[in-house]
């Protein structure tokens, strides 16, 4: 077993060497381009790899920035297209490297995609497929049922859920839902992938989604009431997943976990139809089993860990947002009208209906909706188009503000925040896609700009990519293969104005601008902890700009 040497993992967050912030995997030739830094300037030049300058330009300022503390001045070098590796240089300040090209993304939609396979659970990673990050199987035990212990079940399988080693209901399906859009709406972008996992009949994104499927039927009981975890009863010390003996058990069922389920098996078995049917069979026959459970159940049944367990709670305050994406997803599998009476009736409750998850989920059943083959209700198709358009004006204006250029105020700076900023991204990949909003297309990518690079610390959010990037991410494998390469593709948490964990705390200064609120530090857990559900919003927000890009 290795051995931690805590003491050097709780040192202070490392300088970035660049103070000129760019997205550090690049741009695409036709896009915009734009570069940021927090020092005044007139004059910026980009540089090719020779040093010689391609293109130089004069920079605008935008203005003193609240959230990052920045007096912003912004170097636009849009008319720079042609492909290469570059820099930008401005009063003897540099920026990391970046590409333009037309495949610049194709590398991170592929790592973030298999960060999913470095996360299974019940299963060896072999060194063919892991590479470095091989580890032998975990987990293979069976759970028993914290309310009778007497009773066992195989809980196995799925995917660790973040930095521990627990498995979530309602968190695995809504990564999954995220998944299985970015596949429905850009097919093209996944059918010529290969991100290197154990082979099947179906695209990798496919094939990896339904790792997570496959647990997450075993979560189902025999009366169509879904399991809401299945977790030790404390998050195990920071070791391999493979030395984590701890009895794992599966906690009671919960509605939301019910409803989510439901709805991420009928969405998936219109995808799997045409590779297998009877996975597919069996997967809306599991949707509909839980949705008779929640006709059954129609008041909310909410989780709270019982006493003597400390692992993720994610519970939630009610279940609107999640019987209503169950009912939409189970009309466009069925186009059953029973299925339509329900959900125009859950649309009736307060809950919005542009957040993407994971725990309000509304914007999952509307985008469900707006692409139902069957009859549809043009009173609600008004309701959600007018819920989207007031949503993406309201981010406009908050982007306008902002001289990074990204939709995060004050409060959008929480636990995960990286998560608020890749969902907002996907509303505004859907004013685009659904509603023939192109203004969103630009906003969309200032958002991932801001992920790999383009913010206020100038660091990548994404493990593995750029040159000063996430390497330290709060996830045990990482912590203890002893490997000094962390894991690629794992989306971190990112900035945390709240400070929520005791490192963070110690790190950092009460009244840290929010932006700047972060340390790469593998022992803070609510600055830089990664999770599925924030790794499939990245996925979708870079297949869209990819298939933009193509098409």
């Amino acid at each position: 077993m290795t051995m931690i040497n805590y003491e050097a993992l709780a040192v202070a967050n490392p300088v970035t060497p660049f103070s000129i912030f760019v997205n550090q995997a690049g741009y695409y030739p036709d896009a915009v381009k734009k570069a940021y830094m927090a020092f005044s300037c007139e004059d910026f030049e980009v540089l090719d790899l020779c040093g010689n300058v391609k293109y130089s330009g004069k920079t605008v300022y935008a203005g003193p920035d609240e959230t990052s503390g920045d007096d912003v001045w912004v170097a636009d070098f849009t008319p720079l297209k042609d492909s290469g590796r570059y820099c930008i240089r401005a009063n003897g300040n540099t920026s990391a490297m970046f590409n333009i090209g037309r495949h610049i993304y194709d590398d991170v939609l592929c790592k973030t995609l298999k960060a999913f396979y470095y996360l299974r659970c019940g299963q060896e990673l072999t060194e063919e497929y892991a590479l470095l990050w091989h580890h032998a199987k975990c987990h293979t035990d069976l759970s028993k049922l914290w309310e009778d212990a007497d009773v066992s079940m195989d809980a196995t399988g799925g995917w660790h859920d973040a930095g521990d080693y627990g498995k979530y209901v309602t968190a695995g399906s809504v990564a999954c839902a995220q998944l299985l859009y970015a596949y429905k709406l850009f097919p093209d972008v996944f059918n010529t992938i290969n991100i290197n996992i154990p082979k099947a009949k179906t695209p990798d994104i496919l094939t990896e989604v339904r790792y997570e499927l496959e647990w997450l039927l075993k979560m189902q009981n025999s009366e169509g009431g879904v399991y809401h975890k299945v977790t030790t009863k404390m998050h195990a010390p920071f070791i391999m997943p493979e030395d984590d003996h701890e009895q794992m058990y599966v906690f009671p069922v919960s509605s939301m976990a019910c409803a989510d389920f439901a709805a991420v098996c009928a969405l998936a078995a219109t995808i799997y139809e045409v590779y297998d049917k009877d996975f597919s069979d069996k997967l809306i026959a599991a949707a509909k089993k839980s949705a008779a459970w929640l006709d059954a159940h129609p008041d909310f049944l909410g989780f709270s860990n019982p006493d003597g367990c400390n692992t993720g709670e994610y519970g939630e305050r009610n279940d609107y947002s999640n019987r209503f994406w169950a009912y939409c997803e189970l009309y466009s599998a069925t186009g059953e009208s029973s299925y339509h009476d329900k959900l125009i009736h859950a649309s009736a409750m307060d809950f919005p209906l542009t957040e993407f998850g994971y725990s309000e989920i509304g914007a999952l059943g509307a985008v469900s909706y707006m692409l139902c083959k069957y009859t549809r209700d043009p009173s609600m198709e008004d309701k959600i188009r007018g819920a989207f358009n007031w949503r993406i004006n309201d981010l406009k204006n908050t982007a306008a503000t902002c001289g990074y250029d990204v939709a995060m105020g004050e409060h959008d700076y929480y636990w995960g925040s990286n998560m608020g900023l890749m969902t907002k991204a996907m509303v505004f990949a859907m004013g685009d896609v659904l509603f023939d909003d192109h203004s969103c297309v630009e906003l969309a990518t200032s958002h991932l700009h801001y992920l790999l690079g383009a913010n206020a610390l100038g660091i990548c959010y994404v493990t593995g990519v750029g040159e000063f990037r996430v390497n330290n991410p709060h996830l045990r494998p990482t912590v203890c293969d002893g490997i000094g390469e962390s894991i690629p593709g794992m989306v971190a948490g990112g900035p945390n104005r709240n400070l929520s964990d005791p490192i963070a705390k110690n790190l950092l200064r009460e009244g840290t601008p929010p932006m700047k609120c972060y340390a790469d530090n593998a022992l803070s857990y609510s600055l830089n902890e990664i999770t599925i559900y924030w790794n499939s919003p990245a996925v979708f927000v870079l297949a869209y700009l990819l298939n933009h890009n193509i098409t």
